[in-house]
């Protein structure tokens, strides 16, 4: 879940994951979609710290258009459906800000690029997006975020 969309050249992980799967085979993935709350966080993150040039946009994982135009060919069919996925912490937005910034990787990167204004600016940026979406009242965290299921059948 929620990795595949992170390689940087689209079309050769289309390519490679038709390859491996055998004909009849399933292809199931889960992408962040733009709209999403995860889709959100990275235009956030977007904006302190800019993506790769020449390096299209994770996110179009999500988006069902792109989905099948990368895997359209050498499938036999594509189902796509919008789902929905909660993330529950036992502490709130601030300390949850503090485990990404440790443990997701696209965060840890950003922060790393930047300098200790541009950090505390992220930092703060981000906590108030977790906070807007936090659903719960009792000091933790749960907010939902919506991504993308796909199913292919290789062909």
């Amino acid at each position: 879940m929620f990795g595949a969309m992170f390689a940087p050249r689209p079309e050769l992980v289309a390519a490679e994951l038709k390859r491996v799967c055998r004909p009849g085979g399933f292809i199931a993935m889960a992408n962040w979609t733009p709209t999403g709350f995860i889709g959100q966080m990275f235009k956030i993150v977007a904006s302190h710290v800019p993506p790769p040039p020449n390096m299209p946009s994770p996110i179009l994982w999500g988006v069902e258009d792109a989905v099948r135009e990368r895997l359209g060919q050498g499938v036999s069919s594509l189902e796509t459906t919008r789902q929905m996925i909660r993330f529950n912490y036992p502490f709130g937005p601030e300390k949850t800000v503090d485990c990404f910034r440790l443990y997701y990787g696209p965060a840890q990167k950003a922060f790393g690029a930047l300098d200790e204004n541009g950090k505390k600016a992220l930092q703060r940026e981000l906590e108030q997006h977790w906070t807007k979406y936090n659903e719960a009242t009792d000091g933790t965290t749960d907010v939902p975020s919506e991504y993308l299921k796909v199913i292919a059948v290789r062909a």
